[in-house]
């Protein structure tokens, strides 16, 4: 281009360069500088801000979808549909039209889908998405290599993720604001979150594959896979029993920290190989925190609501036990589980059943 610009008087050129894409001019320099030559100052005179919501929401997906049903007559819920792929995706329009394509293309006609009208249900929604959580495609590399290029990018997320940190949103952060520029985050009420539930899977399926080879507790998951389904039923039950005993074997004697950095990543190691090929987890970022985590298990068209916490004593136990209650009430469940992490070195390990509020909660103490 500077080329055809100084030769300008002799052959007809442009006359003006618009750079437009993913990247905020301030930040190209940051890949094509060495890092002690970083600057902020712009060589460009001006960089206007992009202010359109490229997201769709819940009614524009409903649109769409209201003219796929006209030609196809699926019998879907339009509404419910589309509510359920704006909750999956946060309006994401890769996201959005990829999980339609697989429901159309690839769900509808399957054994367990043998028509669009079994495709188009939150079973094929499901199914659509558990396709597309172990394909490679673009959107998902260019995500993982961002977290490679920018190292300071990938610990901010594990540590939201895992760590439950809570993450104020600042603009002027050079991590925040390349997190925010790619939408791998957002801004939800002056915190940081990530952006979609696609993405926050991706990421916890990242981090946690690359520990699976020589975590212990993944190996004993896998030793155990077998003995957890019965009659195509998950029986999480068991898997907390047998999950209480692996962790008293492997890390009897964990001390707090390792417990509040490791404990949660360590039940995801071992429910990831059980429910792998067949089932989804995701986790609910709202009650995701320093103390407590909510694990939401979808398997076979059945929902396991699972809290993971902290001990902080009796008292902050038995409102755990009722925030949970509550939970179950908000997604029509009866029965829950709670998992707590206690480092009291008089605690007594083990499971127990106990009724709340109407609620059966499975409860289990590593």
């Amino acid at each position: 281009m500077r080329g055809y610009y100084l030769q300008r008087d002799e052959f007809p050129t442009f006359q003006s360069v618009i750079l437009a894409g993913v990247y905020d001019i301030r930040n190209l320099k940051q890949k094509v500088r060495p890092d002690s030559e970083h600057k902020h100052n712009s060589p460009w005179n001006i960089a206007a801000a992009f202010h359109v919501n490229m997201d769709l929401e819940a009614e524009g997906i409903e649109g769409m979808l209201a003219e796929y049903e006209a030609d196809y007559h699926t019998g879907m819920d339009v509404k419910q549909m589309a509510e359920l792929l704006y909750g999956e995706t946060c309006g994401y329009p890769f996201l959005v039209s990829r999980l339609c394509q697989l429901m159309d293309e690839e769900v509808a006609g399957s054994v367990e889908f043998p028509d669009r009208q079994a495709a188009w249900t939150r079973e094929g929604l499901l199914a659509a998405e558990k396709i597309l959580l172990m394909e490679k495609n673009t959107l998902f590399d260019s995500l993982i290599n961002k977290l490679t290029d920018f190292p300071k990018l990938r610990k901010l997320l594990y540590s939201m993720l895992f760590l439950g940190e809570t993450v104020v949103f600042n603009a002027h952060n050079d991590v925040i604001q390349l997190a925010s520029m790619f939408g791998f985050v957002k801004n939800v009420n002056g915190a940081m979150a990530v952006a979609n539930r696609i993405f926050e899977t991706v990421l916890y399926n990242l981090f946690l594959s690359e520990e699976e080879v020589s975590n212990r507790t993944f190996s004993a998951a896998v030793a155990d896979r077998n003995q957890f389904v019965q009659n195509g039923v998950l029986n999480m039950e068991l898997l907390l029993e047998k999950f209480v005993v692996h962790w008293g074997d492997l890390y009897h004697s964990a001390d707090e920290k390792f417990i509040e950095e490791n404990g949660r990543k360590f039940f995801l190691l071992y429910l990831k190989p059980v429910i792998n090929g067949v089932g989804n987890y995701y986790i609910e970022a709202r009650t995701r925190d320093r103390g407590r985590t909510d694990v939401i298990v979808d398997y076979r068209g059945r929902q396991y609501i699972i809290e993971i916490k902290i001990w902080r004593g009796e008292e902050y136990n038995r409102r755990g036990e009722e925030q949970l209650a509550s939970y179950l009430e908000s997604y029509h469940a009866q029965k829950g589980y709670l998992l707590s992490f206690n480092f009291n070195k008089n605690k007594v390990p083990g499971v127990k059943e106990i009724s709340w509020g109407g609620k059966v909660i499975f409860e289990a103490v590593v």
